[in-house]
């Protein structure tokens, strides 16, 4: 037996003794890692006496896991800042690519500048292919990034089914079906707008237990609605320490109402002065980071569409 800092590693099955000197394939336990076993029949048999420090320990691996500090966001592949979230970005059917907005109304405004015909304006900003100019294109192109496992391609079908776009009738159960084949292809917001239908009954029965699992994957993956939904969701328990630490992780990320949150915490001594100065630094950093004048201007544009009248 051979310990470390932080686990003990077994150099022999836990039930029997044999050892790996004795050519024997030893697997480990699958949620702790702390135990190796030469068979299922010998982990069955000492899952008893290991299930305690088991559960503990794979309960540690979760968090070790779930409380990371946020990954780096993705880059505009035109103007290579960060993208700072869906609402400011469009995902390009043409070629898979996720394009900020600020870009988008740059090459659109510089096409109209140099005077060119109507129907080449609104091509991508990326690989210059004409926009779609039926239904039946957009899903055509969006099968063909399906076929390459490009996830957002998933995503993106699926948001057409919740919301009853492009031609589509309203499906919750294929759009589930859609989010679920997007995380597992690696888009995290697939998983937090899955666990959500779970959380409210969209297209599923209510299942709490199962929209906390699927907030947890998208959180790990990155997503910042699902870490501040976490933390609500950890609140309401009365699990006032990991909500708190899901705020964190969220406002490092760049999410405002977690910030928001965060600053509560401290005023009332549940975040620490130094949780808070660094939640409140990488936030700003995060906002630097992903700011430009074209970004600005897109925003301004769509402040002023929004304010038009309609009808």
């Amino acid at each position: 037996m051979e310990l470390s800092s932080t686990t003990t590693i077994i150099k022999c099955c836990a039930n029997c003794g044999k050892g790996e000197d004795e050519n024997i394939n030893l697997k480990a336990c699958v949620a702790c890692k702390l135990v190796k076993y030469c068979n299922r029949e010998c982990q069955i048999a000492h899952r008893p006496q290991h299930k305690k420090a088991c559960k503990k320990r794979a309960a540690e691996l979760h968090d070790e896991a779930l409380f990371k500090d946020p990954l780096p966001p993705e880059e505009c592949p035109i103007c290579c800042l960060p993208l700072s979230g869906i609402k400011d970005t469009l995902f390009k059917t043409c070629c898979g690519k996720i394009i900020c907005d600020g870009c988008e109304l740059a090459v659109t405004i510089k096409d109209y500048e140099r005077g060119k015909k109507k129907e080449d304006i609104g091509m991508c900003p990326f690989c210059r292919t004409p926009a779609p100019l039926s239904n039946e294109e957009e899903a055509e192109r969006i099968n063909k990034l399906m076929e390459k496992g490009i996830a957002n391609a998933y995503g993106l079908l699926a948001a057409d089914y919740t919301e009853g776009n492009n031609g589509l009738q309203r499906d919750m159960a294929k759009a589930n079906e859609l989010y679920l084949k997007a995380g597992e292809l690696g888009y995290a917001a697939a998983y937090n707008n899955l666990g959500y239908s779970y959380y409210s009954g969209r297209g599923v029965d209510v299942d709490k237990k199962k929209a906390k699992y699927y907030y947890e994957l998208a959180a790990m993956g990155g997503d910042a609605d699902a870490r501040y939904r976490l933390g609500s969701i950890e609140g309401q328990a009365g699990n006032e320490q990991r909500a708190f630490k899901h705020m964190v992780v969220a406002a490092k990320s760049g999410h405002e109402y977690s910030l928001a949150k965060v600053k509560d915490g401290f005023a009332v001594g549940i975040v620490t002065k130094d949780e808070y100065a660094q939640a409140l630094r990488a936030y700003h950093e995060r906002q630097v980071e992903a700011k430009s004048e074209a970004r600005d201007k897109a925003v301004e544009y769509r402040e002023r569409f929004a304010a038009l009248p309609r009808g």
